[in-house]
Formats: C-alpha cells, sequence, structure tokens
C-alpha cells in the first residue's frame, strides 16, 4: 500500500518528442518517490482563436516548430517548482501553472508545456497509487466505454482534396461491446478501401492525418454516399448497425469578408447551410456534426441545435475551445447538445475537468478527443472512461498515434471483464434539445 510520501514528486523533466506529422512536441516525465507519469502534447492542424497557445521557436529550424525555447523554460523555471509537491494535488499543481504562466492562454510557459506536465503529474499519481488511470481519476463508478466516432474520410486542412467538410465518420453504435465496435468498424474501413481502389484508383487509398482515406473527391455527398455504400457493403445497416457524422470544421471554408461559407464551389450564407445540413442529416442518418458554423456563430449553432438537436449530436469544438468561459456562453444562448473536449485547448487536465463538469450540468455531452497532430500517448482512452463521456473521437482504425488509443479501451475494456458498459446507441438518443 502506497504511504503519502511515496506520491511526492522526486524529480521533472521537459524532453522533445515527434508527434504524427514529425513535429517537435514537449513530452514530461514525473516521477515520485513510487510512479513515473509520461505526457506528451498534442496538436492541431484546425485550430481557434480561443486555444491555449504553442510556444514554437520559429526560424529555420524544424521548419519553424522547434519547441527549444518551451523546454528550457520547462526544465529551469517550472520542474523546480514542482518538486516536493504531492502528485495528488492536480488541481494545485494545474493552479501553480497557470500562475506561472500569467498570461489568459498560456502563452509564456506555452500550452504545450502546460498540457504535457499536468497529465503527467495525473499519470504519476495514479501508478504510484497502482491503479489504472480511469479509476484514479474517475472512481469505482468508470466502467463506460466510450463508442468511437472514427474519422474514415479526410477532408479540409486534414487531406489534400477538394472536400470542404474536415471529417467523415462512422459510428458503431449497434455494437453490443467495444472490441465488437472495433470489429464492425474496421470491416467497414476495410469495405471502403475496396470502394475507392476500385472507384478512384489505388492513390484514393492514401490516408490523410487522422488515418482516413484521403480520395480525389469535391463534393460532399459523394463522401457520404462511399460511407453509405461501404457500410452497406460490409453487410451493415445505416441507422441500425451504424450511423454517420461530420466535423465541418467551418471556420477553415468561411470567408469572413463575403460571410459566406464555400462548399462544393459554391456559396452559402448562414441559413442557406443549415438548410443542407438538414437535408444530409435526413438522407444519410446523420447523428454527429461537429462545428457546423464558424468559431463565433453562436446565434446559428442554436439555431440548427434547436432543429435537430432531438436526433443529432450538435458539437461545438472551435466554438468552446474546451474553456468554461466559452462553454458558459454556450449554454446561455443553448447553442449545442455536446462539446469536444481537448485538454491541449486549454492546457490543464483540472481545467478539462471543470468543462466537464460544467458541460454535464447543462445536459451537455462532452465528447473526448484527440488532435491531427497526436502521438503514442494514450491519455484519452482513460480520461473518456474516467469522466463518462461516452463518446470517443481518435480517428481511423490505422495509424499507431491513433491505434494507441483504441489498444488502450480494448484493454480497459478486458480490465473491467463483465463490469464494462458499452455506451452504444445511448449518447445519440434522446438528446437535448
Amino acid at each position: 500500500m502506497s504511504r503519502d510520501e511515496d506520491f511526492i514528486i522526486a524529480s521533472v523533466r521537459g524532453l522533445l518528442a515527434l508527434d504524427s506529422r514529425g513535429n517537435p512536441t514537449v513530452k514530461a516525465v514525473v516521477r515520485t518517490k513510487g510512479g513515473v507519469g509520461v505526457g506528451i502534447a498534442p496538436s492541431g492542424a484546425s485550430k481557434s482563436t480561443k486555444e491555449a497557445v504553442e510556444l514554437r521557436d520559429g526560424g529555420k529550424a524544424w521548419g519553424g516548430m522547434g519547441v527549444s525555447q518551451a523546454l528550457a523554460g520547462f526544465n529551469t523555471s517550472v520542474a523546480p517548482r514542482l518538486i516536493g509537491l504531492d502528485s495528488r494535488q492536480q488541481a494545485f499543481i494545474d493552479s501553480l501553472l497557470i500562475e506561472l504562466d500569467g498570461t489568459p492562454n498560456k502563452s509564456r510557459i506555452g500550452g504545450n508545456v502546460t498540457t504535457a506536465l499536468s497529465i503527467a503529474v495525473a499519470k504519476a499519481a495514479a501508478d504510484t497509487a497502482g491503479m489504472p488511470l480511469y479509476e484514479y481519476l474517475g472512481g469505482p463508478g468508470a466502467k463506460v466505454l466510450p463508442t468511437p466516432l472514427l474519422n474514415v474520410l479526410n477532408g479540409g486542412v486534414h487531406a489534400g482534396n477538394n472536400l470542404a467538410f474536415q471529417e467523415f465518420i462512422i459510428i458503431p453504435a449497434g455494437a453490443r461491446t467495444f472490441s465488437d465496435a472495433m470489429r464492425m468498424a474496421v470491416e467497414v474501413y476495410k469495405s471502403l478501401k475496396s470502394y475507392l481502389s476500385e472507384k478512384y484508383g489505388k492513390g484514393a487509398t492514401n490516408v490523410g492525418d487522422e488515418g482516413g482515406y484521403a480520395p480525389p473527391m469535391s463534393m460532399v455527398e459523394e463522401a457520404l454516399e462511399a460511407l453509405s455504400t461501404a457500410v452497406k457493403a460490409a453487410g451493415y445497416e445505416l441507422g441500425k448497425d451504424f450511423l454517420l457524422g461530420m466535423d465541418a470544421a467551418s471556420s477553415e471554408f468561411y470567408n469572413a469578408e463575403k460571410k459566406v461559407y464555400v462548399v462544393d464551389g459554391k456559396e452559402y450564407d448562414a441559413s442557406s447551410l443549415m438548410d443542407l445540413y438538414v437535408q444530409l442529416i435526413d438522407r444519410y442518418s446523420i447523428a454527429y456534426l461537429e462545428d457546423p458554423f464558424h468559431e463565433n456563430d453562436l446565434n446559428h449553432f442554436a439555431e440548427l441545435t434547436a432543429k435537430v438537436g432531438n436526433r443529432v449530436l450538435v458539437v461545438g469544438d472551435d466554438l468552446y475551445s474546451t474553456n468554461i468561459k466559452y462553454l458558459a456562453q454556450g449554454i446561455k444562448a443553448r447553442a449545442t447538445n455536446g462539446a469536444l473536449v481537448k485538454v491541449n485547448q486549454v492546457g490543464t487536465l483540472s481545467e478539462t475537468l471543470d468543462y466537464v463538469r460544467m458541460a454535464r450540468s447543462a445536459g451537455i455531452r462532452p465528447v473526448v478527443s484527440h488532435r491531427s497532430g497526436d502521438s503514442e500517448d494514450s491519455f484519452i482512452a482513460d480520461l473518456a472512461v474516467a469522466v463518462g463521456a461516452g463518446v470517443i473521437k481518435t480517428g481511423a482504425p490505422a495509424r499507431s498515434e491513433r491505434l494507441a488509443k483504441y489498444n488502450r479501451l480494448l484493454e480497459i475494456e478486458a480490465e473491467l471483464g463483465p463490469a464494462a458498459i458499452y455506451a452504444g446507441a445511448e449518447p445519440f438518443t434522446g438528446l437535448v434539445a
């Protein structure tokens, strides 16, 4: 049994790591007297202006993406302040990081430093306690395995094609267990590969940042038809075994000057884009829609949620940036019934947990998510189970930085045994409008 002194932080070190795009990022290693925790900060391609700031070197080395400045500050100024603290005091340590930074967006220390360090502290405490991370963070009631949202077709800034929307997602909501969900998803993913190869040629099965295929498509319905066909070809029924989802990431194709969205070569104002979404939802069993409007358009988010929120999870990502300040605005406006959760958007685990609690208290579904530039760190798998999110978004069943999360969830399912509960269709039924 661990003693109190075993949880005292004995050493803290920041190291260079590479993310899935080959860009430098920050790895934190925290050692207590009784355990060790390692955290690696991910990085997004489509970022909100509201996110915590990554500290980057600029210049020529690493294409300007170096983190030597961030690591220097980490090891000389931040790390010594944590030595001797109790690793179980997560909120205190995260508050200390916020105080040491002293900016509203982590721009002095760097959100990449605070994210890696905050995650590593939690892992070190869990390891010292001899507990799996999901149980350490979530208690004995943490036993719900999330329904995976698998981004199997990439567009937007995640791919080199002309699809405006960033992610086209399959959701194995009809599975009985998480492992069944992964089997079904892999079968559809392979079915999709065959379809794309036959229709567009073998080059169409090259993958984007999140492991989804990036075929030479330019029309939204073309992508949705491909998913629908793949689901059926794999022997499943759309609307029963599988649901579909989209991350529009609409800030990326919004023309602020003209106040229009450019989709499929056409210009849409917010109202006509909303009509397009409703048509697609009706036709393709779409149950998940993320960032349908640009990151400051609360009113149209709210209007869409009022229209389809009884059957679709309308999710804010750039809208909220895992920040309670922006989430509070969304709650007041009744803008969404779902909120994406990315620790590195806000920069600490404690702030993330506050955000999840606020969302839940307002009847908003938290959706734990990876980033397009991710790593072998499987932290979000444990986080999703710990907070009972019921939904996780972590890419296609390809590329080891995505599979690390799925494989960790398979491990958790095995550890829980008969106690494990698969969320399945539940997160997409009885939604708050």
